[in-house]
């Protein structure tokens, strides 16, 4: 599974990326807006947004693509450790039924 993580702390990535490769998760982090977006994200089968911490230009973005693919699309205020490992679980649990 492939997922891709629009905003966030960049001093967490690591956390961010330890958390998914125990999960099996393949995690792209895209931590602010950055040319190429929409093709890291069509990619995705899911994207997580931490709306705290990203550009309105960056959400607008990663909103719109994953609008345009029908990719699902989970958007937390928090940006810790805990709340990626609970949106893992959720993204697991919806993609079994």
């Amino acid at each position: 599974m492939s997922i891709t993580l629009v905003g966030g702390m960049d001093r967490l990535a690591k956390h961010y990326q330890g958390e998914a490769k125990k999960q099996g998760i393949k995690l792209n982090i895209l931590s602010q807006a950055q040319t190429g977006m929409e093709t890291k994200i069509r990619n995705s089968d899911a994207v997580v947004l931490f709306t705290n911490k990203v550009s309105h230009r960056a959400r607008n973005a990663a909103v719109a693509e994953a609008k345009k693919r029908d990719i699902p699309l989970y958007q937390f205020h928090s940006c810790g450790l805990c709340t990626l490992r609970d949106c893992f679980n959720c993204i697991k649990n919806q993609s079994v039924q």
